[in-house]
């Protein structure tokens, strides 16, 4: 198999979207529109991976984006390996670079890492010869999602640049929220972000966006309203009086959306907690909800991270 794509991809990881420039982006999501098009053409196997090994280490767990992750690769023709952090001897004391040592010798090609720490990805990429794919890191980034995220709204909009996205709930907790921030930024769209004062993280002006403590101010005229799950595995006090309380005041549905544009549409990383974040009504109304739609695009955004870094080129 050819490449879809042969522009140069000057990375050998891809830890964080702050890396990447406005070039690298489209690259990716164009790689990406060409595995989504194979796909819905049913020509979904490749062998551009075959004879090559890749290692999902998930310190937590995420059915989602493990399994996205080894579709991905075995699609591309790659073995893939799920390694069972939870009965390792990770458990038992041994520390990340162990591991990194331990996975080195066995010359993997693509490490795919998810970790509660931050920068736990940055580390890994320092003791291993292969490259390494940021799966979540704590409260920090997750690259590719923000990437599917990205080509999901390129899909439906046509661009990014100029688009009024409006980014709501908990930004605090949310590396899906820093990637998309960031990513939106690189790309020309206007950030809005949306929560409680509790959950909106103190520097959030630094971070070019637009701060709205009210759903009705920020949605008014968005082209896009990306919830975020309320991480509550991560808050340590109470950040929200209620859960009824919360989706009362920050919970989407049809009259907080009302003020957002005709042609707005609904976005949602997963797992949604229904009543809480969302109304039901609003995310299961294909006209407007992306969610199915961004679970697919996450596979071939996947694929597109492969490939690139699988090209022997980066610097």
């Amino acid at each position: 198999m050819t490449h879809i794509d042969e522009t140069r991809f000057a990375h050998r990881h891809l830890l964080d979207i702050a890396r990447l420039s406005a070039a690298d982006i489209d690259t990716l999501l164009n790689v990406a529109e060409g595995y989504v098009s194979k796909s819905r053409a049913g020509d979904k196997k490749h062998s551009l991976l075959r004879g090559r090994t890749q290692i999902n280490l998930f310190f937590e767990n995420s059915t989602r984006t493990r399994t996205s992750f080894e579709l991905a690769g075995k699609r591309l023709g790659a073995d893939v390996i799920n390694m069972s952090v939870g009965s390792s001897s990770v458990k038992k004391g041994e520390t990340l670079i162990d591991t990194a040592m331990t996975l080195n010798a066995m010359h993997p090609d693509v490490l795919v890492i998810r970790h509660s720490d931050s920068g736990a990805p940055h580390l890994l990429a320092q003791k291993v010869d292969c490259a390494v794919i940021n799966a979540g890191d704590g409260s920090h980034e997750h690259p590719t999602q923000a990437l599917l995220d990205a080509l999901t709204i390129r899909n439906h909009k046509g661009k990014l640049a100029g688009l009024t996205v409006a980014i709501c709930g908990d930004i605090l907790h949310s590396r899906v929220a820093r990637s998309n921030i960031a990513l939106l930024n690189i790309m020309g769209a206007r950030v809005r972000i949306v929560g409680p004062t509790t959950l909106i993280p103190s520097n959030a002006k630094t971070l070019g966006v637009e701060v709205y403590h009210s759903m009705k101010e920020g949605l008014k005229d968005a082209d896009i309203v990306m919830m975020l799950r309320l991480q509550t595995e991560r808050m340590q006090g109470a950040f929200v009086p209620s859960i009824r309380e919360y989706f009362h005041y920050f919970g989407l549905d049809k009259e907080k959306l009302s003020v957002a544009r005709d042609d707005v549409m609904i976005m949602h990383p997963g797992p949604m907690n229904r009543g809480v974040e969302i109304d039901s009504e609003i995310a299961d109304d294909l006209n407007i909800s992306l969610i199915n739609e961004q679970v697919e695009m996450g596979v071939a955004v996947r694929m597109a991270c492969l490939d690139l870094l699988s090209r022997g080129d980066q610097s």
